[in-house]
Parts: structure tokens; sequence; C-alpha cells
């Protein structure tokens, strides 16, 4: 279907229902319409597999599945039948159910880096919990945060470094500082600069191992604790995330997204001396780590348990990436047949693959974009990014191909035509983190 034929009407009438009601028209910022050609934002009406179809009736095969979470695909058997059984037998409890132990069992042989978990709902929770827990170990204020990775938490003392700041206080948004990644000496730098101030170092644990190593080295020497958010590479990176791959251990952990294949759950861990200060069972001073009434629900254990379970006896993290490679080997390969391999470009690890769009100066590029995806949309692939899930079929990847190399072609008229807004649609797509609407 030509991009012209391509219309979403229920879609779009949704979205204008979502937009009355729901303040972004939805509840992530990342899947707002605005991240979408105009008027070609699908609403989802349900998941198979690496399958959703929108509520125009239009499928499509999906890369990003759920921001990252739903790594087995979409209703994943295993996964649901778990929920399910757990569902029937009560949700939450005035105790803790035995499925907090058993779930946690379960992580920890997994994680064995770490030695206590404890479990939430979100990502934010999660690595807020970490920083506080920092701060209360440290006595100090200062919090470092990655400057190179998008995102850590909702809360004040990472948000305070976006564009999106409105509402947080200054004497917050002082305490945050930054450093680059892969830059040891820039990170020991900012730790001279305030000596026995930065509480920790937080950080996305992408590697190699050798620049993480230095981090561990640099924390230790500087007596603040290392934090790694592996809400992304948890699971795709080894079912150990990261931090199992490349033999580096952190103080703190976080996970989620993965972890529960759509099922909303995440996990605090690390090492008992600092983890058992948010306890009972010890002589200090009381730290309130995390406390909330949806964080147990035993469908969501069950769920991680069950995802945990699929990951170590079917190998997952091996199919997540020979299925990234072989789609990132037809993509470039699409991408020099059109001629556009200097700007339709693939980038990341197998298992966790996005792509940049760039205009005629090598510059990135939303209208780009734009074009890109509108061309995507009309053939029936939904990529926000080139996240694979183990739900995918060599079908699939063909098909997935095929329509970039359409999308290729396009692309390269933009190129000669040194503009792209003819086959943009509208306005250009938006960067997520913007000062203004």
């Amino acid at each position: 279907m030509g991009t012209e034929e391509f219309q979403l009407p229920r879609s779009r009438a949704a979205n204008e229902r979502l937009h009355a009601l729901i303040p972004g028209g939805a509840h992530t910022y990342a899947k707002g319409d605005d991240q979408y050609p105009e008027h070609l934002a699908p609403v989802i009406s349900h998941g198979r597999g690496a399958h959703v179809w929108d509520v125009d009736g239009n499928r499509y095969i999906e890369y990003g599945s759920g921001l990252r979470s739903v790594s087995l695909g979409h209703a994943h058997p295993r996964v649901t039948e778990a929920a399910r059984r757990e569902i029937d037998r009560g949700g939450n409890f005035v105790r803790p159910s035995v499925l907090e132990v058993e779930a946690a069992e379960r992580f920890l042989a997994t994680v064995p880096t770490a030695d206590m978990v404890k479990f939430a709902k979100n990502g934010s929770d999660v690595t807020t919990a970490a920083v506080r827990l920092a701060r209360a170990a440290t006595g100090r204020p200062r919090v470092a945060v990655c400057s190179d990775q998008p995102f850590f938490s909702v809360d004040d003392w990472f948000i305070a470094t976006t564009p999106m700041s409105a509402g947080i206080p200054q004497a917050i948004t002082e305490l945050t500082v930054s450093f680059p990644y892969g830059d040891l000496a820039a990170t020991e730098e900012l730790l001279d600069r305030y000596p026995d101030d930065v509480a920790c170092l937080i950080v996305e644990p992408t590697g190699p191992p050798d620049y993480l190593a230095g981090l561990r080295e640099l924390a230790d020497r500087h007596g603040c604790v290392l934090i790694f958010d592996e809400m992304i590479t948890g699971l795709r990176w080894s079912e150990a995330g990261a931090q199992g791959l490349y033999g580096v251990v952190p103080d703190l952990s976080t996970f989620g997204k993965a972890l529960g294949n759509g099922f909303a759950v995440s996990a605090l861990a690390g090492r008992r001396e600092l983890m058992e200060q948010g306890g009972l069972r010890h002589s200090g001073d009381r730290v309130f780590l995390l406390s909330t009434t949806h964080g147990a629900e035993t469908h969501s254990l069950a769920a991680a348990t069950a995802v945990l379970t699929t990951y170590a006896e079917e190998g997952v993290t091996a199919q997540l990436h020979t299925l990234g490679e072989k789609l990132a080997a037809g993509v470039r390969g699409a991408a020099v047949d059109a001629g556009v391999s200097d700007h339709v470009l693939v980038r990341g690890r197998a298992s966790n693959l996005v792509y940049a769009t760039l205009d005629e100066s090598g510059l990135p590029s939303q209208e780009y974009r734009t074009l890109f995806l509108r061309q995507l949309l009309a053939g029936g692939v939904l990529a926000p990014s080139l996240v694979v899930s183990s739900a995918l079929t060599d079908a699939d990847i063909d098909h997935t191909v095929d329509v970039v190399a359409q999308a290729c072609a396009v692309y390269r008229k933009a190129l000669d035509a040194g503009d792209p807004s003819a086959w943009q649609g509208g306005r250009p797509v938006k960067p997520v983190f913007r000062r203004l609407v």
C-alpha cells in the first residue's frame, strides 16, 4: 500500500479521545503521537507474538515491543499461563506471598552478582531507591549521571537534567552532575571537583568491560556507590545483564523492561551490606528503600519467574542476538543497494538495535525520520527502533527488509531533491525531551 492510500481514521479518532482525557495522549512520552508522522500514529487493539493490530484492522510487525519490555513476544503462553494461574489465587495480601521469596530466589540465581533483591513496578521506582540508598550509605548529596544516556528516572534528581525540567526547584537541580560515557579521565575530574560529595555514579553498562572496570575502580577510590541501570541491558546482554557478560560487579543494579515481558515488575539488587540498610536486621538508621502496595502482586512476580526460566531454558538472549544480526545485515544491505548507506544507519548491539536518519549534510534529521517511518508503517512495519523480540521469524525479518528497501528508495529520491517535505505528509516527528510543545 502506498503512503497516500494508507489512512488510519479510527486510530486518528481514538487519538483525539486519548488527548481529551490523558495528558499527552499516552502514559509514556515515548508512545506519544508526536513520535509518529502526522495522523499516522496507530492505536493498538491487540498483539500476539511479534505482531500487533491497530483499531483500523492493520497488522504490523512490531519492533521495540512495549519500549523493549516484551522481548519474548506478546501473550507468550508460558508467561501468560503463569500469571493467569496466580490471578485465580489472589493478587495482593496483607502479608508477603510465598511467591515473593520464590521470585527472589529465581532472580538471584540468575543474577548471582547480587545478594539481595527488592521488587517494584517500574524502572523509576528502583533507580530512585538506588540513589536514595547510595546517599544514605555515603552521607553525600550529589548524584553523578551519565550525560550520554537518555533516561534514568521520572523523578526530580534526573528530570532536572533534561529540557523538561519545569516544576523542579533549582536546589534539586544543583545536586545532579554528569559525566560523559567512556571518558574515565573526565569522570575522575568530576569526582575531584566534588571531593567527598558524590554519592554515586549511575550508568547504563553497555560496555566495553575495561571502561566499566575503570568506573568500578574510580567508585572504590572515591568512596561512592556504583549503580548499573540494567533496564535495557538486563536479559538482552546476558541473562544476568551486562554485569554477567562483562564480569564487572556494581554495588547496586536495577532491572525491568524484559524482566516481566510486558507485566509491571522491576527489581533493585545489590550487595547485602547496602541493601540491608533498607531492612530490619541492622543497627543503623533506617532507610526508606522501597514500599509499594502493588510492588509484589503475585501475577507479575509469577510472570517474571516464568520469563527468567524461559530465558535460561531456551537460550533467549542468543536468539535475540541471532535475529538482530540478520535484521541489521538486511537493513544495511538495503541501504547500500539504494545508495543511502551514509544516511540510514543501524547502530547498537544486535539485541538492541536502533537506527539513525541523516540529512544531505550527514546530520540527524527528524524530517527524514518522518519520511522513513511513513514508508515503514504503510508497509506493515511498526518500528520506532529495530529492537527485536524472540517471537520474530525469518519471514518477518525478510518482509521488514523488503519494506526498508522500498523506504530507502524513497529516501534516495528525497536526498536527490534536497528536500524531504514532499514525502513527510505533514509536520515532522519530534524528540521526546524538548522544552516547548
